[in-house]
């Protein structure tokens, strides 16, 4: 999940008037990896090492009908991201910097560990490269107690992605309690770069990966019948419902997973409605809550003659949380589930970062179906939700211009 007012300049055909990027670099290896990459920074998560690209930051316009009142303010380019102190969180290292080494020697079986001079983060976590006898590792760290239930979705999630082989991610390695209160996820370094030269890669292999359960239901079911064959699928059986075996976050926020037979009913009572019922808590928004009423009505329409199998998705898919290296894209900092293919693009096409060699790559293997642009709509209602959520009513005229246009 992005900053307020982070912007990007590669947009695609699919790019609301909002824009973001993050552009990050680094080096390393992984433990025990051949040399790879890795740089975590979003909303959710700590960025990894990084020499910041130049970026055009603006704040996102004003909606319409949207009410008077501050907009979200760009937050200018720093080395490390966010700044620790905006987001109430402690930089890795520092006084407990010799306490962290010695618990990842432990706990990795390392004999030697070592901070490097990469570091950074985001609104969520902070992070910090460590070199070690094993090879680099990357750190992320979250000092609230709510933090392990973050990173052991976001293991779930790199977990469930990995084994589909299409997409690459991170190995994570463990979630281990930080010291000093709060947790921390280890996971493979990775050197990334901008994407660039691979963004059509990564629109084929975002397909692949939302075609990879289909898939694996077709192939049962010619199997079915053959005698020594489905035994080769037990350790991955297709997935006929919508949901995930895990509370995964989205930024902060933790997601309602329970499956549900129905997509059009796991979305708007697990995702949209936990959004507005906290909308509701903290402001008590008497539009919000009567254009919700309304909308909900209307939902069931957008969805006619669609017949959508559940897709792994990454679940928060933004500018900052692709990238590249030599042997192709990488995604990190997921909050996975099983859900809508289309929910995938709606916050890619939210706050840029993706070129239209992306889109077009995407759409050869999925192409649009009947509709889409509405349910696009329908997806990015979640995003302008959260991130209201997350960072105040700057987000509301977006999140209410979206449901009035999808009641009329």
């Amino acid at each position: 999940m992005p900053r307020p007012g982070a912007g990007g300049d590669d947009e695609g055909p699919e790019q609301d008037a909002v824009s973001r990027a993050g552009h990050r670099s680094g080096q390393g290896r992984g433990l025990g990896e051949a040399p790879g990459r890795a740089g975590h920074q979003g909303l959710g998560d700590a960025g990894a090492p990084h020499s910041p690209a130049p970026t055009s930051r603006r704040p996102a316009p004003p909606s319409p009908r949207a009410p008077a009142g501050p907009a979200p303010q760009p937050i200018p380019a720093r080395r490390c991201g966010v700044a620790a102190p905006a987001c109430g969180l402690r930089r890795v290292g520092g006084p407990g910097a010799g306490n962290m080494e010695e618990l990842l020697k432990r706990e990795l079986g390392c004999g030697s560990v070592k901070a490097t001079g990469h570091s950074g983060g985001g609104c969520i976590s902070q992070g910090q490269s460590y070199d070690t006898d094993k090879g680099r590792v990357f750190v992320k760290v979250n000092p609230k107690a709510e933090a392990r239930r973050m990173f052991e979705g976001e293991v779930a999630s790199l977990i469930a992605i990995l084994k589909t082989g299409t997409v690459k991610v991170p190995k994570p390695i463990k979630v281990l309690d930080a010291p000093g209160g709060g947790s921390m996820l280890v996971m493979e370094h990775l050197d990334m770069r901008h994407l660039s030269s691979h963004a059509a890669k990564l629109g084929t292999q975002l397909a692949d990966l939302h075609l990879d359960n289909k898939r694996l239901g077709e192939t049962l079911q010619k199997e079915a019948g053959i005698v020594g064959r489905r035994d080769e699928q037990v350790a991955r059986p297709f997935v006929a419902q919508f949901g995930f075996d895990v509370v995964t976050c989205c930024g902060y926020l933790p997601q309602v997973n329970d499956w549900q037979q129905d997509w059009v009913t796991f979305y708007a009572r697990q995702r949209i409605q936990p959004q507005m019922d906290l909308v509701e808590q903290r402001s008590g928004d008497r539009e919000a809550r009567e254009l919700w009423a309304a909308l909900q009505l209307k939902i069931p329409d957008l969805f006619r003659d669609l017949d959508i199998v559940p897709a792994l998705l990454h679940g928060d898919l933004w500018g900052g949380n692709v990238a590249e290296d030599s042997s192709g894209p990488i995604i990190f900092d997921p909050a996975s589930f099983y859900g809508h293919s289309e929910y995938e693009l709606a916050i890619a096409g939210m706050f840029g970062g993706f070129s239209s060699a992306f889109y077009s790559a995407y759409h050869s293997k999925i192409p649009k179906a009947p509709g889409f642009e509405k349910r696009l709509k329908l997806y990015q209602l979640f995003h302008y939700l959260n991130h209201w959520n997350h960072f105040g009513s700057g987000y509301r005229g977006s999140s209410l211009s979206i449901m009035r246009n999808l009641v009329t």
